[in-house]
């Protein structure tokens, strides 16, 4: 017969595999989404199909987190499957701002204190999103300020309210699976 203690040492190279495929998913889905972003023929025509466009991304950013939940609950890894869905609406979100802040700056030049790439659209993005604004990219148009705002309020949802509902959804994996969720989210290993 098995000592108690062994049980979970024979489990824990499975757990590492799907460890590991977790963490591999979630970066090839990151990566994949930057490459889609830098792929994109964002022309920069100007129409007012740009925010429907934005209005449908973040629709598809809901959908999207929404559907990861579902999924959540019904993984057999529920924690490391929270992981992979926050990685994966975390990059959709970002991009999307990313993508209509370059948009915005080339069919209404003047919008950011200086002209914005690819590349600077995201940097922009990101030091917004992590409250860290250097300063150095500003939105100065009315419309870059609006949008600006509604990426903050965004990630603050995005940040409070989904990390919640993230937490819920591995929590209701865990009872279908019969294993009692802890107190503490990361305080139990999967398995």
């Amino acid at each position: 017969m098995d000592h108690p203690a062994e049980v979970p040492y024979r489990r824990r190279p499975g757990r590492r595999r799907a460890a590991v495929a977790a963490l591999a998913r979630a970066a090839l889905i990151a990566a994949g989404l930057v490459t889609v972003y830098y792929v994109l023929p964002l022309d920069g025509r100007g129409t007012s199909g740009d925010s429907v466009l934005l209005a449908c991304g973040l629709l598809l950013v809901v959908v999207v987190f929404w559907w990861e939940v579902r999924a959540i609950v019904t993984s057999p890894f529920p924690r490391l499957k929270a992981v992979e869905a926050l990685a994966t609406t975390l990059a959709l979100f970002l991009l999307l701002f990313a993508g209509a802040y370059f948009l915005l700056e080339h069919t209404t030049p003047g919008s950011f204190s200086e002209p914005l790439t690819k590349t600077d659209s995201l940097y922009f993005t990101l030091t917004t999103f992590t409250t860290v604004g250097y300063g150095d990219i500003t939105a100065r148009s009315q419309t870059g300020r609006v949008l600006t705002m509604i990426q903050m309020a965004g990630g603050l949802l995005l940040v409070g309210v989904a990390a919640r509902i993230l937490t819920g959804a591995v929590q209701a994996g865990l009872r279908r699976q019969g294993r009692e969720p802890s107190d503490d989210f990361s305080s139990r290993p999967e398995g």
